[in-house]
């Protein structure tokens, strides 16, 4: 009974490790790219697109018909007559087929799996979009999670100041007014943790939603994080032309533009056709058969107009997308090179805080936590150190996450997973 106990036990914290994993960045990412709908109904899209190309080299339908042919009708003439001249009419079976037109199916064939190139970069540019928002939501739960734990210290602290005061005043060694505030204080941070527990759980919530998963599925988050070094990248036109998708996209939508024309040309080609008649006289007539060759003039001027005039529009259209493109790259670009400033000033101002401003306030907060144990010092004048301190560590750690977000929204724009 003690062993199954036992095994009952570590089965269920086991089970409760199982459900606490520890997911990194990188894991979430492939969840999502794996796994998300959106992702997932992008893919389902351009095998359709490319499903539908296979019916590009296409024949037109051939048309069969049957019927009575040249008959008279008084159905006395059908017969042969007396003197042995043949009756009237015929019973005709007649077939006709249009040959397709070998360039035209050619360019049809590259127009229509030319289709699917652009939904595919159309997916690459969603896929950014998503990674971008789990990015967002892991970094911001990675700084709750700091915040969490500095809470933890703190309220340590609190409690160790607010036991110490209770014994002092007891002893009419302090005053009582301290001891309140410090009270005050802890109940705000239990108030705080609250907040900070539940901003986590919709930050699970939202990378769960993301990765297409149970959305109170229990995980947790790796900690540590990565500032990565961009103050010496050029953010060129280049540069976008190559990696951004939805640049890549308007490329696609301009190679579709001229296959497109070159379809319309296509289209003016003449078009050549056969038809066949077998024909079965009636009363002694004779069999006949009929053989004409047909051919279409899609380039005569009045049949003409509609794909000449496409044509000429998507001259425009082309101009007018790779304009698009050069907008985009121009804005891409002087985004990317603000953001850069700020994330080289936010990083400075990071080395501010750890470097001088954090050490010189925990330096004071040492300094009276010991003057306030050889009793030199009041309980408020301890307590209004840690308040600095407190804050102060609460200042960085919201730097920290600023920062952690414009790093975010540089790799969105330059697509980096």
């Amino acid at each position: 009974m003690k062993k199954i106990f036992t095994v009952g036990i570590l089965s269920i914290g086991l089970c409760q490790m199982a459900l606490a994993q520890t997911m990194k960045l990188s894991e979430v990412l492939d969840s999502i790219q794996q796994s998300n709908p959106t992702i997932r109904m992008f893919g389902a899209e351009i095998k359709s697109m490319d499903a539908a190309a296979a019916g590009a080299q296409n024949w037109m339908a051939p048309e069969i018909s049957t019927g009575f042919w040249m008959t008279p009708y008084n159905v006395s003439l059908w017969k042969k007559e007396s003197n042995g001249s043949s009756g009237m009419g015929q019973y005709m079976i007649a077939g006709q087929q249009f040959f397709p037109n070998k360039k035209y199916n050619n360019a049809n064939e590259a127009y229509m799996k030319g289709i699917s190139g652009t939904e595919a970069e159309n997916k690459k540019a969603t896929q950014n979009e998503l990674f971008a928002a789990a990015k967002n939501n892991y970094y911001a739960w990675i700084v709750i999670e700091k915040k969490l734990n500095l809470l933890h210290q703190d309220e340590q602290l609190l409690q160790l100041m607010i036991t110490n005061a209770e014994t002092r005043y007891k002893n009419g060694l302090g005053k009582i007014s301290a001891y309140y505030k410090a009270k005050a204080a802890a109940e705000k941070i239990a108030t705080t943790r609250i907040v900070l527990q539940n901003e986590a759980m919709q930050k699970r919530i939202a990378l769960n939603t993301l990765m297409n998963r149970n959305k109170l599925a229990e995980f947790s988050v790796d900690t540590n994080y990565l500032i990565k070094d961009y103050s010496r990248a050029i953010f060129d036109s280049s540069l976008f032309y190559a990696n951004r998708s939805d640049i890549q996209a308007i490329d696609k939508n301009i190679q579709l533009t001229y296959l497109k024309q070159q379809l319309e040309k296509e289209s003016l080609r003449p078009q050549f056709g056969l038809q066949f008649a077998h024909m079965f006289g009636f009363g002694g007539l004779p069999e006949q058969f009929n053989l004409m060759a047909m051919f279409k003039f899609p380039s005569a001027g009045w049949s003409s107009k509609e794909s000449r005039a496409n044509i000429e529009s998507l001259k425009w259209k082309t101009v007018s997308l790779e304009t698009q493109k050069q907008m985009l790259a121009n804005e891409y670009s002087g985004m990317a090179f603000g953001l850069q400033q700020n994330i080289e000033a936010m990083k400075k101002e990071l080395q501010q805080y750890e470097k001088n401003i954090l050490p010189a306030i925990r330096n004071n907060y040492e300094s009276m936590l010991l003057g306030y144990e050889q009793n030199t010092e009041e309980l408020f004048s301890l307590f209004d150190a840690w308040d600095t301190l407190y804050s102060t560590q609460v200042e960085y750690l919201d730097q920290l996450q600023q920062l952690l977000a414009m790093q975010v929204d540089l790799e969105k724009i330059l697509e980096i997973k």
